[in-house]
């Protein structure tokens, strides 16, 4: 069975398509980077999968079923959590407010539900930060618990909506290793977007990358050419390996460039 399928999808925002007459399938327990250019649609198509956002035309099948609000087997790390920072709430605290679908109130848990929050920290690695405030910790400590915030009830989807930003190198390493650990051990199907591809190479199956209302989806090899990457961006691109490493340009700008702001 599919993971994920849409079917001549269209989503607009005004007049300008955000996705226009996208289809495509990811099949179950693939690891999928969601790349391309700011505005492109990658949080937009991680709402539509969420039923959050509803579509004009088409149809989006989510693990067997159409695509609708409060589905459990989807796990989601939204790109918006700044509140996370500053809260006084232990890791332990933050992750079982999530338990039940409320992210962050702090219920009183069953003895079910508390294992399953002790399972998900240690899952993720993050045993030892369940005691520990959570604005005192680091960037990448914080998204290990939000990530195991999304791990509660066990979902068969993963959604992970740009985590690498703010996080130094060090810190993005960590949580792609992280992601394609749980996608290994668990089975699960994980779409991970981000800005820059090269964080996520040797951890992806494929890739999705949107751009100008289009899409393409196939191996890094397939769709990381000069001209899937044009089409997409609208502009001439040029892609280039140099060792481990992709470059994608545009003149001599390197269009991934500078789009993180490095924390620890």
């Amino acid at each position: 069975m599919a993971a994920l399928s849409l079917t001549h999808v269209t989503i607009s925002f005004g007049s300008r398509p955000v996705l226009s007459d996208i289809s495509m399938q990811i099949e179950a327990g693939q690891f999928v980077g969601v790349l391309g250019p700011n505005g492109a649609g990658k949080s937009t198509l991680m709402q539509a999968i969420l039923g959050l956002v509803r579509p004009e035309a088409g149809a989006i099948q989510v693990l067997g079923r159409a695509a609708t609000r409060g589905n459990a087997g989807i796990g989601y790390v939204p790109q918006s959590r700044s509140a996370a920072t500053r809260l006084r709430l232990r890791g332990w605290d933050l992750v079982a407010g999530a338990s039940n679908g409320r992210r962050w109130g702090l219920p009183i848990l069953s003895r079910a539900a508390r294992r399953d929050v002790d399972r998900v920290l240690d899952t993720v690695g993050a045993t030892d930060l369940a005691h520990r405030p959570v604005c005192e910790l680091s960037g990448g400590q914080r998204q290990r618990l939000l990530i195991a915030q999304a791990l509660l009830g066990r979902p068969r989807l993963l959604l992970l909506d740009e985590p690498l930003i703010s996080l130094d190198p060090q810190h993005q390493r960590s949580v792609v290793e992280l992601a394609a650990r749980i996608r290994r051990e668990a089975g699960i199907t994980v779409l991970f977007s981000a800005h820059d591809l090269n964080p996520l190479l040797g951890a992806v199956d494929q890739v999705l990358y949107l751009g100008r209302g289009h899409a393409a989806l196939g191996t890094v090899a397939d769709v990381v050419t000069g001209p899937v990457l044009t089409r997409l961006y609208g502009v001439p691109i040029e892609v280039l390996r140099i060792e481990d490493r992709i470059f994608v340009l545009s003149g001599r700008i390197e269009v991934e460039r500078g789009a993180h702001v490095h924390d620890a």
